[in-house]
């Protein structure tokens, strides 16, 4: 079977090289742009499995070509694998809550950006929708209708902000949300969660899940994530 088709954005030759050659081998389809003009071409006409996009570019920067993307209906629910230098925490943060599904960091290894972009597609094919359907992570059962949660079959007590944390982290294993998407995500009329506020629920919700506690991962300078 064919596998996505991947668009590969990055100003560096060698680098779009590389990650081409790594994607081909493993059967992908790819698809190159060196400008962040280049991509959004290439985007909309043939619309891609999932984006690698290097931030720093030429004219059009990553960040922008993000915004673009998750602003046009034919190409907001492509996958984004944001490629970034070390160290710039401020755009990996802004690049996640514009809608990023991950990010690596450069310089990187070709055999760990594979590992993520398979990781990003399969999570693609199976979350699960979103709503009040029940489902089962590890030992967790969450139940949004019942507003309840077993660890281990045994209910587990919890307020409805640090339910509603935990019902959003767990339907995306794996995925990086900062402290702003959480509250975006799981905010509701009369529902007083602030950035802030998010680290005291993150701890209220470890200390009330017990051991399932440990799978609600810290991402030190950008949020938190469920353990996939």
């Amino acid at each position: 079977m064919t596998k996505e088709n991947i668009l590969v954005v990055d100003d560096e030759e060698d680098i779009l090289e590389l990650v081409q050659f790594n994607l081909l081998r493993e059967g992908y389809q790819v698809s190159c742009a060196a400008t962040g003009e280049a991509a959004l071409d290439l985007a909309r006409s043939k619309t891609p499995g999932l984006i690698v996009l290097d931030l720093m570019l030429p004219g059009m920067d990553g960040l922008e070509v993000a915004r673009h993307l998750k602003d046009d209906p034919d190409t907001k629910n492509v996958p984004l694998v944001m490629l970034t230098a070390k160290g710039e925490e401020a755009d990996i943060v802004t690049g996640l809550e514009l809608g990023a599904d991950d990010y690596v960091t450069k310089p990187f290894s070709p055999r760990v950006l594979l590992a993520r972009v398979k990781a990003v597609l399969r999570r693609k094919t199976k979350e699960p929708p979103k709503g009040s359907t029940a489902f089962q992570v590890r030992e967790l059962e969450i139940h949004p209708r019942r507003h309840e949660v077993l660890v281990q079959g045994k209910p587990v007590p919890l307020t409805l902000s640090e339910f509603r944390i935990l019902d959003y982290l767990a339907r995306r294993p794996g995925l990086v949300f900062t402290r702003f998407q959480i509250v975006d995500a799981v905010r509701g009329e009369d529902y007083p969660v602030t950035d802030r506020s998010v680290d005291v629920h993150i701890v209220g919700l470890r200390k009330k899940l017990g051991l399932a506690g440990k799978y609600i991962e810290t991402v030190r300078g950008v949020g938190y994530r469920f353990k996939e």
